[in-house]
């Protein structure tokens, strides 16, 4: 453990040059394209696929939703893409074009290099499938690969338990609850944190490619390896 000349524990030294900040840029992939989201190009298509009836249940944990009416919903679109922090991305199926969800880069910290996902919404049609893992390796990749943030957060209510799976599986690592941490539509939330670090990402960048790569799925889209063992690592 390094000590200054009082003989007190500090940090390791670090190059202490900012992150560069992330851009309205394309990220694409295979499956899925990522896209700074816009109203008059994808608030049509989410609206049909993420409100009424039961699609209602995406936004129980999200700050706002359902909507019922779609001028409604297009403005919402149309304030976050104009926002800079959090950054919105729509995520749009490269077979149908449409969108089919959205997430965002926020909490922008480029002085200390910490940056966080976060604001998902992937309507059913995106859900569970290797679109959504791919969306989630494009922004890891970006974060890390292009922008050099050593930091990358995962957080959501403690009561999401299908987010906190999700975390889990794609290579974060719990940190802990914290309490009383938000008040959410009139509702008390305690925040359950993960996080990737730096030195982390080239091993889960290993296995996010391995469990995209066409050949880890049989004729019928079923996967042959799941990246939750590929991120356990060869002694899983």
């Amino acid at each position: 453990m390094a000590t200054n000349r009082f003989g007190q524990p500090v940090g390791p030294p670090v190059d202490a040059r900012p992150a560069r900040g992330p851009e309205r840029a394309t990220l694409r992939g295979r499956a899925v394209t990522l896209v700074p989201l816009d109203a008059d190009e994808h608030a049509a298509a989410l609206f049909q696929a993420a409100n009424g009836g039961e699609k209602d249940r995406l936004w129980t944990y999200l700050a706002d939703g359902p909507y019922a009416d779609a001028a409604a919903f297009k403005a919402a679109i149309a304030a976050k893409a104009q926002s800079a922090d959090p950054l919105f991305f729509a995520v749009l199926d490269n077979a149908s074009g449409l969108a089919v969800g959205y997430q965002t880069l926020m909490r922008i910290d480029a002085t200390h290099r910490a940056i966080e996902v976060g604001n998902v919404l992937y309507t059913p049609a995106l859900q569970r499938t290797i679109g959504a893992t791919e969306a989630q390796y494009l922004f890891a990749a970006y974060v890390f690969d292009e922008l050099g943030f050593r930091r990358y957060e995962w957080k959501c209510n403690d009561l999401n338990a299908p987010s906190k799976r999700a975390a889990a599986r794609l290579g974060f690592v719990f940190e802990g609850v914290f309490r009383q941490h938000m008040i959410v539509k009139g509702r008390s939330r305690d925040t359950a944190w993960f996080a990737m670090l730096d030195a982390e990402w080239p091993a889960r960048r290993a296995a996010f490619e391995r469990w995209l790569a066409p050949d880890n799925f049989d004729a019928a889209g079923r996967q042959k390896v799941s990246l939750t063992s590929l991120n356990r690592g060869p002694a899983a």
